[in-house]
């Protein structure tokens, strides 16, 4: 295998996951392959190519340079798979494979619906392919220039599928929306090809709706595979498809700790990060690096606002990062847009521990304060946040694993 080059084309690839998926699937010479326009043509002649990935901007590029393309991929008008046989180079989109197990998975029904798709790239001609395939009533392209576009989007109202093939919302960049879903009265589901962050705010949007939605990972994930079959001619076990994006789903996600103040976020959230070998954030010791100051003089000197807004910011920066620990101070579920900010690539977890034996030195808003009435203050915030209470009343080490089961277990069913 390492005789022949596997891999992923683009132009800027830094932050993909294509590796881990295709070494997970076995092909442990797979790795990225960064070039400009102009090398394309030397690089697809070369003899030693055994398979590759096509990401933008090449998947159309790349086109004239394969000897046979596959008719389904001629007809969506772009390839993200090329394997070198017999001399040639044999092309094929399998993307389509991979956005239909993502529909599938997501329990998204598109047969009979209509279909609004936001964008006209490449990955928008694959959702049009896949919505044709499965049998979509109507599909309605909105793009920012052509016919139906975002000035019009109420001709599109009663969309009963809204899917996202744009960037709009994609990490670094987080936060924000192509569309407010509350303009589809009918909308049934929503699919977003963003994979990072795991809950963009069009999906955040969504589960506030209960409606059922996916992000991209699961499309990633599958149309691998089925790239992986076609390099090295066989098939592989369906089943792959669920255990490697599981194995992606723990890497990525974030743990975070919410609670009431003293209730223990900062030992539990060492623990956890020795049981997983995950760095453990505290917003506050960044915020304190931030401030150049500690905790009570911001707030003796500079007031709650502005250490809200500090808090804020670190939610931002860390809450977009993937794979950590975060703890996260008691006061965090105050401002609504925290949710967001650690939901969106985060489980959240409220540390539970009996008031009367809550710490309350070097911790401004608890000093002298009576600790009953601010937790019944917050726990309809705390229930707003988090995802599941775990009982903290016990040992860090107790508590450190009932997370790391809980994250286990809901990495593994593929709940969105």
């Amino acid at each position: 295998m390492s005789e022949r080059i596997y891999g992923l084309l683009g132009r800027t690839l830094c932050h993909s996951w294509s590796v881990p998926i295709h070494a997970a699937a076995g092909n442990g010479a797979y790795r990225l392959i960064e070039l400009e326009p102009h090398e394309l043509p030397g690089f697809l002649s070369r003899p030693d190519i055994g398979g590759l990935n096509v990401t933008i901007p090449y998947k159309r590029d790349v086109m004239p340079l394969c000897d046979v393309i596959d008719p389904a991929a001629r007809e969506i008008g772009s390839v993200n798979t090329i394997v070198r046989r017999d001399g040639k180079l044999y092309a094929w989109n399998t993307d389509i494979t991979g956005f239909l197990y993502m529909a599938d998975l997501a329990g998204v029904e598109l047969k009979g619906r209509k279909v609004v798709i936001l964008g006209g790239g490449g990955t928008s001609l694959t959702a049009q392919a896949a919505a044709r395939a499965a049998g979509a009533r109507e599909i309605a392209v909105i793009t920012r220039s052509g016919p139906s576009n975002y000035e019009t989007l109420s001709h599109h109202a009663d969309g009963e599928i809204v899917i996202n093939t744009t960037p709009v919302g994609m990490y670094p960049n987080t936060g924000a929306a192509p569309v407010n879903l509350e303009r589809f009265s009918a909308c049934q589901g929503v699919l977003d090809v963003v994979y990072n962050p795991r809950r963009t705010a069009l999906l955040l949007q969504a589960e506030a709706l209960g409606l059922p939605c996916s992000d991209g990972l699961p499309m990633l994930v599958a149309q691998a595979i089925a790239a992986e079959e076609l390099f090295f001619n066989q098939r592989i076990d369906p089943a792959e498809n669920r255990r490697i994006l599981a194995l992606l789903r723990q890497r990525m996600e974030n743990m975070v700790l919410i609670g009431m103040p003293g209730c223990g976020k900062s030992t539990v959230g060492g623990a956890l990060a020795k049981l997983t070998g995950r760095e453990a954030v505290d917003l506050d010791v960044e915020i304190v690096k931030s401030a150049g100051k500690s905790i009570p003089a911001i707030f003796a000197e500079d007031g709650e606002p502005a250490f809200r807004a500090l808090e804020q910011t670190a939610a931002a920066r860390f809450g977009a990062e993937s794979g950590k620990v975060i703890i996260c101070g008691g006061g965090i579920v105050k401002d609504a847009e925290n949710y967001g900010l650690l939901r969106q690539n985060g489980r959240i977890y409220q540390l539970d521990r009996a008031i009367e034996t809550l710490p309350t030195a070097g911790r401004p808003l608890s000093q002298g304060a009576d600790l009953a009435a601010m937790a019944a203050e917050r726990e309809p915030l705390y229930r707003r946040f988090r995802d599941i209470r775990i009982d903290n009343n016990g040992s860090a080490a107790e508590s450190a694993a009932a997370i790391w089961r809980d994250f286990c277990a809901d990495s593994d069913s593929q709940r969105t």
